[in-house]
């Protein structure tokens, strides 16, 4: 390992129900991409998350369901657990919010803020249903936003413009739960001096600038309009509020946006724990060589540029008003914030309500991981809005993976096991053996700078073009052809054999289940590209079981750089197709279940 140290902070699903393929093109398969380089490159990587378990939507399915909030949330974890896992995102910690050390480490930052002076109470005015006197959360109230009119505002934001609001705000708000007018009453809660940071946003957010421009963009106009934000809410289902007069009521909680960020810091605590090592996540976290990457989707990109760091530099002491770090010590702050744009699905919002969705799990029940992998890769949101087509994806697999990657491998392997039975011994190389192995050979460089700067979509097409160079040179070299020439013919298959095993390295953060095929393929022993466990634990400090996904990513063998191939003579099998060319017909049947609503 280098002495570099790499935070993966991936935004957190939430725990209301599956994930779909929308989700993981946001949050997912970028942060796995990313991790992967920079585990091949030698970096130390801590990628962390888990699943969103408090909060509104949590208790309004369990009311529906007749149970409680924690058994939704214990059921879709283990499903969100076993959809990322088969997806191959390589979390050394996958946990969740629901645990008895997160809930310590909430409070810890709560109070860190409130010995600052960064917290304060305040008397406000909060909805209420006025047939059923219970609280109405913000997220389930809908009017017409002042600023800009769009007429589907929630109460705590408009996603279609980005500010934040309060429900008293909204022009004719609704309880989206039943459609009455709420009432509005005072009630007590504390607050986010979100204004004591407006300068010191704003001197970090002037360092930011290798950021995505939609994402600096959007951060630097939130600073026009910082208001007070409300740290907790009338809720009884989330993390008590650490206060005398507080803890034990039952309606009072950290709102669930607050307790979610602090996740990124309980994951890494929780790991370290787990690792035997309970202070190992500082090196992460304060050392001012690390770096910390955020991953989501464009609409979380205020809690993540504004909110959170706000809390840090609150408990870190460096705001306006000044003071001390609590006991965690000074926190780092984030390096980039990595936001993907929007997937759409055959030119309609992904929406679980109105059955235009496909799951993670349903996909992967019909699909490749790495075809899906590969598409989101290649034609996700990474920085414009993108739609998400049945044919465009049987296009991407079929022509792409398929008929460039996969027939490169399946050719070149195939010819080499049926003329030799093992990898050849190569002659004296020619210029355009040369040429090819100084390509391939030379795309680390390139497309490892694309990654570390999060340019996903550039680093595989740049892949993908040395993929085709070698198909191209096989074509010109035709060893098929060369039965009278053994030894040229074996140099031939040597040098694509090589070009294979770079191109493999290549494209292993983007595919790397099949990638470990293509290591075996090319006469490979052991692990090349390590795959995300699941694990059966136990809450560190209350004993309730969960799963998490983790793994041990140190034990791969893949690195970020050309290595040779298997020595001559190392046996070779016929291989089998890495990938499944897909049937035209799977587009007709798919738009049908879209259509009827069935997965």
């Amino acid at each position: 390992m280098s002495d570099r140290h790499i935070l993966t902070a991936v935004a957190w699903p939430y725990a209301n129900g599956p994930r779909h393929i929308g989700h993981v093109s946001g949050f997912g398969v970028p942060s796995d991409v990313f991790s992967r380089y920079h585990r091949m490159a030698g970096d130390d990587v801590l990628m962390v998350s888990g699943t969103d378990e408090h909060g509104t939507p949590i208790t309004v399915a369990a009311d529906a369901e007749g149970v409680t909030p924690r058994e939704i949330a214990d059921r879709n974890n283990r499903i969100i657990v076993g959809d990322l896992q088969s997806l191959g995102l390589s979390y050394d910690l996958f946990t969740r919010t629901t645990t008895a050390n997160h809930a310590a480490v909430s409070q810890e930052i709560f109070l860190g803020l409130l010995k600052n002076g960064y917290v304060f109470p305040k008397t406000t005015l909060g909805a209420i249903s006025p047939s059923t006197g219970r609280t109405l959360p913000d997220r389930y109230i809908e009017g017409t936003c002042p600023i800009c009119g769009y007429d589907g505002a929630r109460g705590d934001q408009c996603d279609n413009c980005g500010n934040q609001l309060d429900p008293i705000d909204l022009i004719k708000p609704v309880s989206k739960i039943n459609g009455e007018t709420p009432k509005f009453v005072e009630e007590e809660h504390y607050f986010l001096d979100l204004p004591a940071f407006a300068r010191a946003l704003g001197d970090w957010l002037g360092t930011r600038t290798n950021w995505r421009s939609n994402v600096l963009n959007f951060s630097v106009n939130l600073l026009e309009d910082l208001k007070p934000r409300s740290y907790t809410r009338d809720i009884d289902w989330g993390v008590p509020v650490p206060l005398d007069g507080w803890r034990d009521r039952p309606d009072k909680r950290i709102y669930v946006w607050f307790d979610a960020v602090v996740g990124y810091l309980s994951a890494s605590i929780e790991w370290a724990r787990r690792s035997g090592d309970p202070e190992a996540w500082r090196q992460w976290w304060q050392s001012p060589d690390a770096d910390a990457y955020y991953f989501m989707g464009k609409d979380n990109i205020v809690f993540h540029s504004e909110i959170w760091p706000a809390q840090l530099l609150g408990y870190n002491g460096e705001g306006d008003k000044g003071g001390t770090p609590g006991s965690y010590g000074r926190l780092n702050l984030p390096t980039e914030v990595v936001s993907s744009e929007f997937l759409t699905m055959e030119g309609r919002k992904f929406s679980s309500s109105r059955n235009v969705v496909i799951y993670v799990r349903d996909f992967l029940a019909r699909y490749d991981a790495d075809a899906l992998r590969y598409f989101i890769a290649v034609a996700g949101p990474e920085n414009q809005d993108t739609d998400f087509t049945w044919a465009e994806f049987l296009r991407r697999n079929n022509d792409e993976l398929v008929a460039g990657w996969g027939n490169l491998v399946n050719r070149s392997v195939s010819m080499a096991a049926k003329n030799v039975g093992a990898v050849p011994t190569p002659g004296e190389l020619t210029d355009d053996d040369r040429a090819l192995l100084a390509t391939t050979s030379g795309a680390f460089a390139p497309v490892g700078d694309l990654l570390s700067r999060n340019r996903q979509k550039a680093a595989i097409t740049e892949a993908m073009r040395v993929v085709g160079e070698a198909n191209k040179y096989l074509s010109d070299q035709a060893p098929w052809k060369l039965k009278e020439d053994p030894a040229r013919r074996d140099t031939v298959l040597h040098t694509a054999l090589q070009a294979i095993k770079d191109c493999n390295a290549l494209l292993t953060p983007f595919l790397p289940h099949s990638s470990q095929q293509v290591h075996e393929l090319l006469g490979g022993t052991g692990v090349w590209s390590v795959a995300p466990r699941v694990e059966e634990v136990t809450d560190l400090d209350e004993g309730s079981p969960y799963p998490i996904i983790t793994g041990s990513y140190e034990q791969g063998q893949a690195v970020w750089a050309s290595t040779p191939l298997a020595a001559p003579g190392t046996p070779l099998a016929p291989p089998k197709p890495i990938f499944a060319k897909l049937d035209p017909s799977i587009v007709d049947e798919e738009i049908r279940r879209l259509e009827e609503g069935g997965e």
